[in-house]
């Protein structure tokens, strides 16, 4: 049978040309009831040349080229459970609403592909992909500022976006879509951010600054400990045990427990206070203005006074943070979530694991050599408890670290001794070697 001749090609060029879209843009406010209807709470548009978002076109494009309009998904959570200090009831609020953002895109998706207007929805959260890890992120879009150039709301200081009525308790989905609409949304004008700081009174790692730095792998570490990261550590620490009793001497059974719910229910945070505590937004206000003492005695405190293991790497500013600030809280040392296993890797995960306070007096350029399978050279200035990191050699160095990229891994790692590298030219110093040490201190 020739193609022209099957049935299906038959019905396709009787019929199928009327089940196009003609229309070149579609209407913007036919599309937003459509998302309502399905279930979101609120929807913005966004064009896919909205310079707001030139940071993540080309990764959007990379999934689906045929992208014209990202479309932003709100779906509100209820706060009572977030603000619960029993975090089996919040994280049963985020499960719950986080797989209704992936039933409402669905839901869009179906609508839209009926009409054969061509549109795919990436996950709210998981899966992700996982082959990117650890060298670089995971997931396949990045909701927070697609949202934000939407208009749906602005990141505080905790990261979190806020909706300007529903506050920060909201989760976010993205849809792409193959076509242009007739109007799209606008960032806002103000942040409906208070700057309260009570964000920062409530993190347990002090991952959040009241200058508005924010310590991502001291979140990650903590907050994220039973996802990913985590859970590679873990493995590793099961494979390295002699038997139960050196295992057990590692992990607790409180923990093996745990872990154990998120693999059957969905991984657990721990903490996630700063969304807690936060009282932005129109419908979130009233308690706050109307007793402000109360609100910290209510919501704040509760927090602050758990007692909980607080997990972080022996270099991360947390450690100091949690013994000053949370005595009675108690750290447990861990490898932490972002073990890189390429140069590439190194070069991102270092610019999300700097320690501020690990860095305090060190003023210094270092140049890297990579040599082997893995070739390149940056610089890194480190001063006034801030981290540059440059693509090739600039400004005078301090110290030269000339490498083979395979073997900074492995150091990076603990799979390499040090002298061992030295000693078979894998590793080669020139300038003041006591700033190497210096510098691993400063990632954590």
């Amino acid at each position: 049978m020739k193609l022209k001749d099957h049935p299906t090609v038959i019905w396709f060029n009787n019929y199928g040309e009327s089940q196009k879209v003609t229309s070149s843009h579609l209407d913007a406010q036919w599309l937003r009831e459509l998302c309502l209807e399905a279930g979101a709470d609120d929807v913005g548009f966004v064009h896919i040349n909205n310079p707001a978002i030139d940071d993540q076109r080309s990764k959007i494009l990379d999934v689906y080229p045929k992208t014209k309009t990202v479309i932003s998904l709100v779906a509100r959570m209820s706060r009572e459970p977030i603000k619960s200090p029993a975090r089996s009831i919040a994280n049963r609020e985020f499960h719950t609403v986080g797989h209704d953002v992936d039933d409402i895109a669905h839901h869009i998706v179906r609508q839209l592909e009926k009409l054969n207007i061509g549109a795919l929805n990436p996950s709210m959260a998981f899966p992700m992909e996982m082959d990117r890890f650890p060298g670089e992120p995971t997931f396949v879009v990045s909701h927070k500022p697609i949202a934000e150039a939407a208009g749906m709301g602005v990141m505080g200081i905790h990261r979190n976006v806020i909706h300007p009525k529903f506050g920060n308790f909201i989760l976010l989905g993205t849809i792409l879509l193959s076509q242009e609409l007739s109007v799209y949304g606008t960032e806002l004008d103000f942040t409906p951010c208070l700057e309260c700081k009570l964000c920062v009174a409530a993190c347990p790692v002090g991952a959040i600054s009241s200058e508005g730095h924010f310590n991502a792998t001291a979140c990650l570490n903590h907050n994220y400990r039973e996802f990913f990261g985590g859970f590679v550590e873990w493995a590793e620490t099961l494979a390295e045990s002699k038997n139960s009793a050196s295992y057990r001497e590692k992990v607790t059974v409180s923990e093996d427990a745990s872990r154990w719910q998120s693999l059957s229910g969905g991984a657990n945070y721990k903490t996630a206070y700063c969304m807690a505590v936060c009282p932005a937004g129109e419908d979130v206000i009233g308690p706050y203005l109307a007793d402000k003492k109360g609100f910290l005695q209510e919501i704040v405190k509760p927090l602050q006074q758990k007692e909980e293991i607080i997990y972080a790497t022996p270099t991360s500013d947390a450690v100091a943070f949690v013994e000053k600030r949370y005595p009675h809280k108690k750290v447990k040392l861990v490898k932490g979530g972002l073990q890189p296993q390429s140069i590439t890797g190194f070069i991102w995960g270092s610019q999300i694991s700097f320690q501020r306070e690990q860095s305090k007096g060190l003023n210094a350029i270092f140049h890297f050599e990579f040599t082997g399978e893995e070739i390149g050279q940056y610089t890194f200035s480190i001063a006034d408890k801030k981290l540059t990191v440059e693509e090739g050699l600039h400004h005078t160095p301090n110290i030269l670290i000339q490498v083979d990229s395979e073997a900074w891994i492995n150091l990076l790692n603990n799979r390499l001794n040090p002298i061992w590298a030295v000693l078979s030219r894998k590793l080669k110093i020139k300038g003041e070697r006591r700033l190497l040490f210096q510098f691993q201190r400063c990632f954590g």
